[in-house]
């Protein structure tokens, strides 16, 4: 009896002093995801992420975890997420693999990677904090205040036009940035943030932006040639609310492009899609355009619709080859018969004959650097693609 009674009291003491070093998880910030948490009954603090649906669907999705836990300093906490069982297309499956690492900081500006442990459908990691606080995040986020920090500091500058385009569901404006020069011979159009849970290409046009306004003399001939226009976070609310996937009617803003977008469920793309045909009858089509996302591969996804496409994957290849060698990129592309009716890239393609695709960013490793994903290396590859346009245009009049 007095043997139970002691293992009781060490079970009990454990969970306590657990409990001591966990303040609290706070997720009253932007960008935070929605979660509830407890104590579990092996130590660990077990976390529940909350999905997000899709409207008239099934579907939802988590994959986006950014949370800061108060607590005391130096104590080490076994934290475990939860809900992790997506469903998309019907189909269920986690959005997380083996390989899937995560991010802490003390202040929430600097960041350093720790691993994970996949164990079944919950992902497992430890963190220690070093203060009374410490911020915890799948990939380096990229917030709205992030995305102020750079409008203000390029606003102003001659080579650069910021036009507002729209509003998103819950009223934010929706924001295109043109670097370079309305009458330049060729146009590039890149999307990012469409899912707000993919940060990565709002760092890739970070460095992209930041690189082409800087004294490089290379700017010069790489202007001349072409003019960048940028929807730099098409899902700001999102963003804000710490979703995952849809905008906050419910809507995938990568689908449905195989059709006018509709302007009450889908405001950011009929804002996105008004502003392009107007540039369109400017005469000023875009001659590429691409769709900034984070997965588990970093692969290209070349969609083929029932259309011309000798042109266009001649098109791809030419393209991809420049990637490889002038970027960082290694991952390759999707191919066979690869079909994703009404994505971006596809809608592109097929109802306004634009040369688009997809650009997948591995959100956990970068083989071409045998890294770990960074905010730094993602800005090095926005500053990376001024050669790949310019020598793409290379050899088109």
């Amino acid at each position: 009896m007095k043997i139970k009674v002691y293992l009781v009291a060490l079970i009990a003491l454990s969970t306590l002093s657990a409990i001591a070093d966990l303040s609290y998880i706070d997720t009253s910030f932007s960008n935070a995801s929605p979660l509830y948490w407890e104590q579990g009954e092996d130590d660990s603090i077990q976390i529940y992420l909350v999905y997000d649906q899709e409207r008239d669907s099934v579907n939802r999705a988590n994959g986006h975890w950014h949370f800061r836990v108060e607590g005391t300093p130096g104590s080490k906490l076994h934290l475990v997420l939860n809900n992790l069982r997506n469903i998309w297309n019907g189909h269920p499956g986690i959005p997380v693999s083996k390989k899937t690492i995560c991010n802490v900081s003390d202040d929430g500006h600097t960041w350093r990677t720790i691993q994970t442990e996949l164990i079944g459908e919950q992902l497992h990691m430890d963190v220690t904090l070093k203060t009374q606080q410490l911020y915890v995040a799948h990939m380096e986020p990229y917030t709205l205040s992030d995305l102020e920090k750079l409008l203000n500091e390029i606003h102003g500058n001659p080579l650069v036009e910021i036009s507002n385009i729209g509003k998103t569901v819950q009223g934010r404006p929706l924001e295109i940035i043109r670097v370079g020069k309305a009458d330049a011979p060729h146009r590039i159009l890149i999307r990012a943030r469409a899912h707000p849970w993919e940060p990565g290409g709002n760092w890739v046009v970070q460095g992209l932006i930041r690189s082409l306004l800087t004294d490089d003399p290379a700017n010069k001939r790489y202007l001349d040639r072409y003019a960048v226009y940028i929807l730099p976070m098409a899902n700001k609310d999102g963003v804000a609310a710490g979703r995952t996937r849809f905008n906050l009617a419910g809507m995938d803003l990568n689908r449905k492009w195989d059709k006018p977008a509709d302007p009450e469920l889908a405001p950011e793309n009929a804002a996105f899609e008004s502003w392009m045909h107007g540039l369109i009858t400017e005469g000023k089509k875009p001659d590429l355009a691409f769709d900034l996302h984070n997965d588990q591969s970093g692969l290209l996804h070349l969609s083929r619709p029932k259309v011309n496409l000798e042109q266009y994957l001649a098109d791809m290849n030419r393209y991809e080859t420049l990637m490889r060698k002038y970027t960082w990129f290694t991952e390759g592309h999707t191919g066979g018969s690869f079909h994703n009716p009404g994505s971006f890239g596809e809608g592109l393609l097929e109802r306004f004959g634009i040369t688009a695709f997809i650009q997948e960013l591995n959100a956990n490793w970068i083989e071409g650097l045998k890294e770990n994903t960074s905010a730094k290396n993602w800005e090095l590859l926005g500053a990376q693609y001024r050669d790949v346009f310019y020598e793409y245009f290379t050899s088109i009049p």
